[in-house]
């Protein structure tokens, strides 16, 4: 198929995807990828864990090696920031004062972490994005191996867990009773909080007011709402983050906070969204769902490269995220959060091996497994089929047999 020029904005996995998909879906135009980063596209999720810990090197976190980027025949624009975009004449302007035409446009852009106010520039205070971030963190901690991670999310409870066993001295400040409890549920947020326990990492709960200070401008720690002090040479913030919109202001792109599309994907004609950045419809929750997760982030362009080959997309999968925490292995198909109701199916939390389900407005709605993957596997069919939630003496058989 011809398609004169395809532009990707955004050089991580869902770029890739896009990339990949089109030129094996028989796409023989020119692509351009345009990419605010100069490495090479690489694995964002090992940042938090096997790269923070030094067992990684940054060659392992790349998703291609140079010779099959090579392959794929695409023009690379790294270390270029798209600045904005013409919808009309099919324009995109980079922050260097380059033009670039287009007939289809993706939109890739991810999102950054947020900061608490004023501590983008201090010498302590870290975020975890991008490899860069990993490499400052872990140079950090080598000086002075004291961290206050502040927010409790998957982010953060795997950073402490990584950074724990690496002998440093951590606090996880959450603002839930416990880490990922809002994600998670209280179940399994205890079993997880159990493993940061044995492992000397203090969980305080609270809400950061901002980052406290020596005499000489040196973080020392974090300043709560209720006046208490948290002691740390390196505060590390994994309280959110901001989708890279900005360059659409002008556009007349929806992009208020996410990229409204549709659920191919499409946002107008001649542009799509996909990834971090993109809030897909979705016609079974009947609203617009951003997922920030790994898997979504190919998933999406894969789907985003077919749609412009005029080619189905492929099924829409049960959305799927893990975590690595000490030695427990934490996977979960679908949406646990708000979930009102939670049965164990196999093994049991104590031991903290086990999978269960959840279950919101009479149907299973999501399941979870800490180190039984292969228990786990068939409980995703329940999630996909919405089992109503008094079928769940059918899923205990399932797992058994498995």
């Amino acid at each position: 198929m011809t398609l004169r020029h395809i532009v990707v904005v955004g050089t991580g996995a869902t770029g890739l995807g896009v990339l990949e998909t089109l030129r094996r879906g028989g796409c023989d135009g020119q692509i351009t990828m345009v990419g605010d980063e100069t490495a090479l596209p690489y694995d964002r999720p090992p940042l938090s864990k096997r790269f923070l810990t030094g067992e990684w090197n940054q060659e392992q976190l790349n998703l291609r090696s140079e010779e099959s980027l090579s392959e794929l025949s695409a023009g690379w624009m790294s270390g270029c920031r798209a600045s904005g975009l013409d919808t009309h004449q099919r324009r995109l302007f980079l922050d260097d004062g380059t033009a670039i035409s287009y007939d289809e446009l993706v939109i890739a852009t991810g999102v950054r972490p947020r900061w608490l106010p004023l501590t983008e520039h201090l010498d302590g205070a870290h975020v975890l994005r991008t490899v860069g971030d990993a490499i400052e963190l872990r140079q950090a901690l080598t000086d002075n191996p004291e961290l206050v991670v502040v927010g409790g999310g998957f982010l953060g409870a795997e950073t402490a867990a990584a950074v724990a066993t690496l002998g440093c001295e951590v606090t996880l400040l959450s603002s839930e009773d416990a880490p990922l409890a809002g994600a998670l549920g209280s179940e399994v947020a205890t079993v997880l909080a159990a493993r940061h326990h044995q492992h000397g990492v203090r969980i305080e709960q609270g809400r950061a007011e901002r980052v406290s200070l020596t005499p000489d401008g040196s973080v020392d720690g974090i300043l709560l709402e209720d006046g208490r002090h948290l002691p740390g040479k390196n505060v590390l913030m994994t309280i959110g983050s901001h989708p890279n919109v900005e360059w659409l202001e002008g556009s007349g792109i929806p992009a208020d906070r996410t990229v409204e599309c549709d659920e191919r994907g499409q946002v107008a004609p001649g542009v799509w969204a996909a990834g971090d950045v993109a809030a897909w419809w979705h016609p079974e929750m009947g609203r617009s769902v951003c997922l920030e997760h790994r898997t979504n982030a190919t998933e999406q362009g894969m789907n985003v490269a077919r749609s412009i080959l005029g080619q189905p997309p492929i099924a829409r999968s049960v959305p799927y995220v893990w975590s690595d925490q000490y030695d427990v292995k934490v996977q979960v198909y679908g949406f646990p959060r708000d979930a009102d109701s939670f049965e164990v199916v196999d093994g049991n939390l104590d031991d903290g091996k086990f999978t269960a389900v959840y279950g919101k407005d009479g149907v299973v709605c999501a399941a979870v497994g800490a180190n039984m993957a292969r228990s786990l596997r068939p409980l995703r069919t329940h999630v996909a089929a919405r089992t109503p939630w008094a079928d769940l003496d059918r899923l205990q058989p399932a797992a058994a047999a498995n």
